[in-house]
């Protein structure tokens, strides 16, 4: 069992301000506390407290000591938001090393009984921050009912952040990415080496992604799809045969990424997201990828930045003919999600009437589109391999802007790319006030009555 820390940008930012402090700096972390069904924990960073000044009673660049006013009242507002309290504390100094020192384990056993029964639940955590030329480094634990390292940490903004936890070892085949790690460094090829990523839907734009990402690097995939593979989807998606018709498209597309690389390991879901218990095996992922066709999948991809931390690249393709069937252009778009950005329903690139037809049975969808009180939902949409490629690369291009940061700042969260004439253009779109995106919302960990703020039929 292993614990990974998600934040949104602005507690990252907080932990980062603590650890480039020149004086020790101590706060209290608030988290929501979940254990995925492959029992992996996630703490989900709710709010960061710091110690009000007039709480310290030593405080030096090689020591700290605070009353009890310091972390008092954050206690309470954890058992108020149903939350953890972890202790926080910075190890000052560029390359300062964020092991907990003898003194600090003391203060860890002083504090857990007190975390734990304060917040009333039985939990307590600690990190220690530290920095590397800027750069987060840390160490942590949680004890309790749950007793287990912190060995990952994740800031999700702007930029996103994965960072393994202080003398974790390095992952990546140095070797084999030579030419990748040539363009972005050693820290980069190991981050991409360790995320999970999910692929909603494992067609022409999914498959494209997923080989992408695997020779880039990633080794762990979630694939969700429900289909099986038709002939007309061998001229589309990556990895597939005539021989594979009639098989499930998760698995021609998992089988073709554990070809690719050694160490590849895919877990394949036949399904759909509208299902509550395959939506929620997203939750163990560190990106996702929508590459659905249809609006109700994208509805619940839509809330999980802002619920779960997770960051969403939704891409499509569109190919609009007119009345004699003759193509008028030719569409792509890969939209960013996350924290801070706003998310497909403010952006209104979902059609909520076929998001609510497509939940429908096939009878009574017939029924109602007889009476007239549903839209028809269209039939099979033109498709081309040479287009969904071409967004796939896009989207993992957009990834990579997001590890790296090699582009325009701000970045744009929104790119449309008009085929047809060589143009591609890029906005930025902000959360409508009051709206689940919003950050003033706090919807993170609040929907554990309803898994995304959502109705859910199954």
């Amino acid at each position: 069992m292993s614990a990974t820390l998600r934040l949104a940008g602005p507690l990252h930012d907080g932990l980062v301000a603590m650890a480039t402090s020149p004086i020790e700096t101590g706060a209290v972390l608030l988290a929501h506390q979940l254990v995925t069904d492959t029992g992996e924990v996630i703490l989900l960073g709710d709010e960061l407290i710091a110690v009000p000044d007039d709480a310290y009673e030593v405080r030096t660049d090689r020591a700290l000591q605070i009353t009890s006013d310091g972390y008092i009242h954050a206690l309470k507002t954890a058992r108020d938001r149903g939350a953890i309290a972890l202790w926080v504390h910075s190890h000052p100094g560029d390359r300062a090393i964020p092991r907990p020192s003898i003194h600090d384990r003391g203060v860890n056993d002083q504090l857990e009984p007190l975390f734990g029964d304060r917040t009333e639940t039985d939990q307590y955590g600690y990190l220690v921050v530290s920095h590397d030329s800027g750069a987060l480094t840390f160490t942590g634990e949680l004890s309790g009912h749950i007793t287990t390292p912190i060995t990952r940490l994740s800031g999700i903004g702007e930029r996103w952040i994965f960072r393994p936890a202080y003398d974790s070892p390095a992952g990546a085949d140095r070797a084999l990415f030579d030419r990748n790690i040539r363009a972005f460094g050693d820290g980069i090829q190991n981050t991409i080496s360790s995320l999970t990523v999910a692929i909603v839907g494992a067609g022409g734009t999914g498959s494209a992604t997923a080989e992408q990402l695997a020779r880039l690097g990633v080794r762990s995939f979630i694939l969700i799809d429900p289909d099986t593979l038709s002939d007309s989807n061998t001229t589309r998606v990556y990895g597939s045969t005539p021989a594979d018709v009639g098989r499930t498209k998760v698995d021609v597309l998992g089988d073709h990424l554990e070809r690719i690389a050694d160490g590849v390991h895919t877990t394949r879901i036949q399904g759909t997201i509208l299902t509550e218990r395959i939506a929620r095996a997203l939750i163990g992922a560190d990106v996702v990828f929508g590459c659905t066709d249809d609006n109700a999948g994208r509805l619940r991809l839509s809330r999980l930045p802002y619920y779960y931390l997770i960051p969403v690249i939704d891409c499509g393709v569109q190919l609009p003919a007119d009345e004699h069937g003759i193509i008028a252009g030719v569409f792509g778009r890969a939209t960013t999600l996350h924290p801070g950005a706003a998310c497909l329903t403010c952006r209104d690139r979902i059609d909520f009437a076929l998001a609510e037809a497509e939940t429908r049975s096939a009878d009574e969808q017939q029924r109602l589109e007889k009476e007239g009180y549903a839209p028809a939902l269209p039939g099979v949409e033109p498709a081309v391999v040479t287009f969904t490629t071409l967004v796939a690369a896009t989207a993992v291009s957009e990834l990579l802007e997001r590890l790296v940061g090699y582009g325009d700042t701000p970045t744009p969260s929104e790119l449309i790319l008009y085929i047809h004439d060589r143009t591609l253009r890029g906005n930025i779109e902000d959360p409508h006030p009051g709206h689940y995106c919003d950050p003033t919302t706090r919807r993170v960990g609040t929907d554990r009555d309803m898994f995304l703020g959502l109705n859910w039929t199954s």
